[in-house]
């Protein structure tokens, strides 16, 4: 079956990727291997798919139920797995980030991921362990809600994804070896819409009259998905798994990691077939004639056999942002204990190579699992500076609200996924920046949620702006912040937030097979970044050091 998702589809799902459902416990068993598939029906290549299939069937559940994740290593490496948007109260050793949360899980061993499901909502699963979700690890997690607060007929997913003849390790090796020039030509991916070639997606039926939840996903790497369906009027109801009050959209612009959920009530008439349209691109790389921007459609039928409903292509769509929308429960700003001010970008270093940033720290991962450090370090815990220099770690009191000030000087947008937590938009403006401002962005409007701000856990940072975001520290844990277009996120652009230490270690235990899964790769379990004692990072390399740009220069990531 191809390209499309329905709930009525959900009770084969359920038995193609071996999952069962007994009193109210969700189980799904993953063999974690390398297949050979071609996707985009160019080339064939090895890619990473479970039980020796891809796409890898989505997962469903329902709120309130325990959902059983058995994951099988059969790969040479190690993984593990990130639910994307579940924000792992009291849980944060499941979130899945190897060297943040967990050690990755050996080749040949099992893990078994045990989530409370307590969020409704549209999120999605994927390899969070050598950037495993590049080359296909990766499926969409739709959790339903016996109580929805909507009214509509029927429940239709639709994911998106970019792909690409290399491995990701490929593209990795020409971004980050000082021997190639930089930046490094851009690859002109292919679509895929609910797992297959953006082409061939099974069209979507409706019936006069009938409301549907279109769910759609970017379970992309490097690109955005525009999403619009002409002739038909979208009403926006979700956004990263969190109901936001209804409100009418022409377009949906989506970033990697980000969701949304539409409501669309068909036409009363059946004259006409109607089409929905999804452009794949990416701002930074200049258009190419049939490579980028890429654009694909989808048949809406009302009737066989019916002519197509065509509409003018060169009409200025309007695609809603997520300032203007306003949260479904109704609260309201928060009010602020602590001001975070931070950059993001790119620096050339003395090693020859050019990797990303925040606060001019590249991330690299430490030597003890962060979450690790938080828990054994005692009070000295409460210092960010035992996560060790290149993390970034800033840790928060337990329940102190923060807003943090996120501005990217660049030529390029970054979406940056928060874990852990969802958070208030509350502004976007003109970016403070070192080098020079292009002219097309010096009248930048800035733009301020009204009423009760909306809330997610993946935002996007256009181009030479800021964002303002709030959110409250009531969630003990170790939670990653980086940049989901993973080319960035391999070049450093990540941190870590480290929340309510002194609390977490009254109240977490980490399960014992965890630890264990440490010890037999040789990781240390306990100590600073370092895996020593108090600020002894003997044995950490040292940090890249920055060199100077040239004058006049902006800029690049």
């Amino acid at each position: 079956m191809r390209g499309l998702y329905t709930r009525a589809t959900a009770a084969l799902l359920l038995l193609i990727q071996t999952q069962s459902v007994l009193a109210k416990r969700v189980v799904v068993n993953w063999d974690v291997g390398y297949v050979n598939v071609n996707r985009d029906e160019t080339i064939t290549r090895r890619a990473i798919g479970v039980n020796g299939a891809l796409p890898i069937p989505p997962v469903f559940a329902t709120k309130g139920d325990t959902l059983i994740l058995n994951v099988a290593n059969s790969l040479d490496e190690t993984t593990s797995v990130h639910a994307h948007g579940l924000f792992q109260n009291g849980t944060s050793y499941l979130d899945g980030p190897a060297m943040v949360n967990q050690c990755g899980i050996p080749p040949g061993e099992s893990f078994s991921y045990e989530y409370m499901i307590d969020q409704p909502g549209t999120y999605w699963l994927h390899g969070h362990d050598h950037h495993q979700n590049s080359d296909g690890f990766r499926a969409p997690l739709i959790i339903y809600d016996s109580h929805n607060p909507f009214d509509y007929d029927e429940d239709i997913l639709l994911s998106f994804e970019d792909w690409y003849k290399e491995e990701f390790a490929e593209r990795a090796k020409i971004t980050l070896d000082p021997s190639f020039p930089f930046p490094p030509p851009h690859g002109y991916g292919h679509a895929l819409i609910n797992g297959y070639n953006g082409n061939y997606t099974k069209p979507i039926y409706f019936h006069p009259g009938k409301t549907y939840r279109l769910r759609l996903i970017n379970i992309g790497t490097l690109r955005w998905f525009q999403f619009t369906l002409p002739g038909h009027e979208m009403r926006v109801i979700e956004m990263d798994g969190i109901n936001i009050e209804p409100q009418v959209a022409e377009g949906l612009d989506i970033a990697p990691g980000q969701r949304y959920s539409v409501l669309v009530t068909a036409r009363n008439s059946v004259e006409f077939n109607y089409r929905y349209n999804t452009t794949m691109y990416a701002s930074f790389v200049p258009p190419s004639n049939g490579l980028e921007p890429r654009v694909y459609s989808g048949d809406i039928i009302y009737r066989e056999g019916a002519p197509f409903r065509m509409h003018n292509s060169n009409s200025q769509t309007w695609f809603a942002n997520d300032v203007d929308f306003h949260s479904f429960d109704g609260e309201l700003a928060l009010p602020v204990d602590r001001y975070i001010k931070m950059s993001i970008g790119n620096n050339p270093y003395h090693t020859g190579q050019h990797l990303d940033h925040i606060n001019n720290i590249t991330y690299s991962p430490p030597k003890v699992p962060t979450l690790y450090t938080a828990l054994t370090m005692g009070e000295v815990a409460m210092t960010p500076r035992v996560y060790g220099p290149q993390t970034g770690a800033i840790v928060l009191k337990h329940l102190e609200v923060v807003e943090v000030t996120i501005h990217n000087p660049n030529d390029m947008p970054h979406p940056l996924h928060l874990h852990g937590h969802a958070f208030q938009i509350i502004e976007y403006g003109l970016a403070e920046s070192p080098f020079p401002i292009p002219d097309q962005f010096k009248n930048t409007p800035t733009r301020r949620y009204s009423g009760s701000p909306a809330k997610r856990d993946t935002m996007t940072i256009p181009e030479h702006q800021y964002i303002k975001i709030r959110f409250r520290a009531d969630n003990p844990g170790v939670w990653f912040m980086h940049c989901h277009l993973d080319v960035h996120f391999i070049m450093g652009m990540a941190m870590v937030f480290v929340e309510a230490p002194d609390v977490l270690q009254k109240t977490m235990t980490v399960p014992p097979q965890m630890l264990d899964f440490c010890k037999r790769q040789g990781t240390r379990t306990w100590g600073n970044a370092a895996g020593n004692d108090g600020y002894n990072f003997g044995g950490l390399p040292d940090p890249p050091r920055i060199v100077s740009r040239p004058p006049g220069t902006t800029g690049h990531s």
